[in-house]
């Protein structure tokens, strides 16, 4: 039997993009704004393009959501990928456009980019180098598509799963247990994305 994969609909810009690659990736993703289907999806996958206080307020306002992914992700496990903005909900609090609470996951802020090379422009656009901090099941080496003008600090060094470049070390993705978030677009990162959706689809942490 077929897993069930949630893709959360909260008015996300990439959303059908990414629908996209997880088919290229060999899986049927839902489409959803449900917390129902969220609350007995296999797998969830959050996406996310814009600013973090208009994504969290989209996300929030969906009645029953938040609910539904603490329990499914926190409490059941199963295995969750926060894209971008995704990923970035995953932090404590977010401070692009004040300060806002996030979903709490993962200790830490989002915080604007600031890059010690004066010469390196803001927003990080493009490709660059994903460098794996410690081994992960599905983040690994490779170049990746950035799009952003905010990054997750986390709290914790060993939450770090791999780091960029843009004028000083920029984390480019996070993890804990079941929980997964990358700050650059697996959907526009063509052959690299698509093998770690693969992974990602088979991921048993």
């Amino acid at each position: 039997m077929a897993e069930a994969i949630a893709l959360i609909d909260f008015g996300a810009g990439n959303l059908y993009s990414v629908h996209n690659a997880l088919k290229a990736a060999g899986a049927e993703a839902t489409i959803t704004a449900d917390p129902e289907l969220v609350a007995r999806a296999d797998r969830i996958v959050l996406p996310g393009v814009g600013a973090f206080a208009a994504c969290r307020a989209a996300l929030f306002a969906i009645d029953g959501m938040v609910e539904a992914l603490n329990a499914r992700v926190r409490k059941d496990g199963v295995p969750f990928l926060g894209i971008c903005v995704g990923m970035q909900m995953m932090a404590g609090t977010g401070h692009e456009h004040g300060k806002h609470h996030g979903l709490g996951w993962i200790a830490g802020s989002v915080i604007a980019l600031d890059p010690a090379v004066r010469e390196v422009r803001v927003p990080h656009m493009g490709w660059n180098a994903v460098s794996t901090d410690r081994r992960h099941d599905v983040v690994k080496d490779g170049e990746a598509y950035f799009l952003h003008s905010y990054a997750f600090e986390p709290t914790r060094t060993e939450d770090v799963i791999a780091v960029t470049d843009h004028g000083g070390p920029v984390v480019a993705a996070v993890g804990r247990d079941n929980m997964l978030g990358v700050q650059f677009h697996p959907e526009k990162s063509q052959g690299y994305g698509i093998a770690m959706l693969e992974r990602f689809l088979k991921w048993a942490p």
